[in-house]
């Protein structure tokens, strides 16, 4: 397959399917994640709102594949990675990975982050796949027990 990633803009007419590839692709969490997953709280203004601010990229149109990026002081965060059902497998999110990395190059940042939920152990697993380390646990407010870990991947 030979899409070539694009990147997100805040008038994009694309904005509506980003917002439901995300809800599609997280709706396994539900129940099982605690707290509930930050993709409620998503809006296609929010989205927009990323878009303008930071950096949003897909994979395909309508979008099969997405990733919203924030430059971070030392780091370019990779967040809400997601790939839609009957495309797993096909190596999207790595080359989504990979548009991160040569982001993050291009910033001057040296570190793509993410974090993961504590419980999606397989996410952990890919995660580690792509070259991502554990590097610390974190409590979202209200909880006295790590909920997501943190990972980074180093530059080269």
């Amino acid at each position: 397959m030979t899409l070539a990633p694009y990147q997100i803009t805040p008038d994009s007419p694309q904005i509506g399917a980003v917002l439901s590839l995300i809800r599609g692709s997280f709706a396994f969490m539900d129940g099982r994640i605690d707290p509930p997953s930050s993709m409620h709280r998503l809006t296609e203004k929010t989205v927009a709102d990323h878009a303008a601010r930071h950096e949003i990229w897909a994979l395909g149109t309508p979008p099969l594949a997405v990733v919203f990026l924030t430059a971070k002081p030392g780091r370019l965060y990779l967040g809400k990675l997601a790939v839609d059902a009957s495309m797993r497998g096909q190596g999207l999110a790595r080359r989504l990975v990979t548009q991160a990395e040569v982001r993050a190059r291009a910033l001057g940042l040296p570190v793509v982050e993410l974090e993961t939920r504590v419980e999606l152990v397989e996410n952990h697993a890919a995660f580690a796949r792509l070259g991502f380390v554990k590097t610390g646990e974190s409590a979202h407010p209200g909880y006295d027990r790590p909920t997501s870990i943190t990972m980074q991947k180093a530059l080269a």
